[in-house]
């Protein structure tokens, strides 16, 4: 029988800190004479016959911790009727699958584990739950791992752009990733002290459309004209875009390809460029004259180096993986708390009735929240008579009655 295993891969889109695990999980069980196997292309590698496998020693692990993007190739593949390879696990005598990756990723790990149990292959999965865009709902609100670096990503574009901003006197609309969640774009947006966030979950008490949109990046400008600043940049989460009908996304002109999900692919598109057409349109309408230039923060933020704290963070659930393993704990996820304590998650903890997960939304309702949404530009009741002077209508333009239109 030959040494025994672990085999590593990883899921989904990049997230900075995907490196750190694997380098530590692969340090932890080579510590413990244990073959450390990369399997590349994701999920795909196990239903191939030629798998690519990447097999690590020290000096390759030790290299690549403290490194943006991931040394194994990733890939969003799911499997459906495929063949799986069998021998890779029997040939390599794998012990643990490593999953690295969304809920998905967790599910299908589960899935296999339990297809080669009844093949009479007993093997181990521990997944590590990853994603910028801070969604999964771990205990205590913690953040997925990457989140923190992404955002420091972002804040460092958004401060150059806000720059330029007040240097050039003018606005940029910007848009960034978060498909359900505008985590990231909350984070990215307060930290950078823009007169205008939107986000999916400010839309609790109205539908989202496109008009509400433009007029709400319209009412900042209006604002700031008002009180004599010239300049800004509007963040909208591209989240806005997976809550909208199809009947909205057709007004933008633009024919989306959809994933077999149904989720329009905005990856091919600029969601920024839209939304910038769509208010200059508006302002050409209003005979408003402000210069607006679109800003898409996307592919950019996933594989950047990792800052401190998810260093720290993928260094523990790297250890904790070797931790729940050498406790027999298999078929979960792993997460550290505040005090770096780990614990498993398992998926149905948090899946609902239908095995499905609700995404970990922003909390528009804590004082967090409140106080950031005080601190944005945006016209009010006080402000109707100066805004006489750019629109006719002001009370349309009114950010509070926006998000309560009926």
């Amino acid at each position: 029988m030959s040494k025994k295993s672990v085999l590593i891969l990883c899921g989904g889109g990049p997230a900075p800190g995907i490196n750190t695990v694997i380098s530590t999980v692969a340090k932890a069980f080579l510590k413990d004479n244990y073959r450390v196997l990369g399997l590349h292309e994701g999920f795909k590698g196990i239903f191939d016959e030629n798998p690519q496998i990447k097999e690590f020693d020290f000096f390759h692990a030790d290299r690549i911790f403290s490194r943006g993007g991931s040394t194994l190739i990733m890939s969003r593949f799911k499997p459906k009727n495929e063949k799986l390879n069998t021998n890779l696990f029997i040939d390599n005598n794998v012990k643990l699958l490593v999953s690295i990756g969304g809920d998905d990723t967790a599910s299908t790990a589960n899935r296999i584990t339990g297809f080669l149990k009844k093949e009479g292959i007993s093997i181990a999965n521990i997944h590590v739950p990853k994603t910028i865009d801070n969604d999964l709902p771990l205990p205590d609100r913690n953040p997925t791992f990457g989140f923190h670096s992404a955002k420091d990503e972002g804040v460092r574009i958004g401060n150059t752009t806000y720059e330029d901003a007040r240097t050039s006197q003018n606005w940029f609309v910007m848009s960034t990733m978060g498909r359900s969640a505008g985590h990231l774009a909350f984070g990215i947006a307060a930290s950078c002290h823009y007169p205008m966030m939107i986000i999916p979950e400010m839309f609790d008490r109205t539908s989202i459309t496109f008009d509400k949109v433009v007029r709400m990046v319209i009412s900042s400008m209006i604002k700031r004209k008002i009180e004599n600043i010239n300049y800004g940049v509007a963040l909208i989460s591209e989240g806005v875009f997976h809550n909208m009908p199809d009947s909205e996304l057709n007004k933008c002109d633009i024919k989306f390809t959809y994933d077999d999900h149904g989720h329009p692919e905005l990856g091919n598109v600029s969601k920024a460029h839209i939304f910038n057409m769509l208010v200059q349109k508006k302002l050409k309408e209003l005979g408003i004259d402000i210069k607006s230039r679109p800003v898409e923060l996307g592919y950019e933020l996933r594989c950047c180096r990792p800052i401190g704290f998810d260093l720290t963070l993928c260094t523990v659930l790297g250890l904790g993986v070797k931790k729940l393993f050498d406790e027999g704990k298999s078929g979960c996820m792993i997460t550290a708390n505040s005090r770096g304590e780990i614990t498993p998650l398992f998926l149905s903890e948090i899946q609902d009735e239908n095995g499905k997960i609700a995404p970990r939304l922003v909390d528009i309702n804590s004082e967090l929240a409140e106080l950031c949404f005080q601190n944005l530009f945006y016209i009010g009741e006080d402000d109707y008579e100066d805004a006489k002077k750019y629109v006719d209508n002001p009370s349309d333009y009114d950010f509070n009655k926006i998000l309560t239109e009926k």
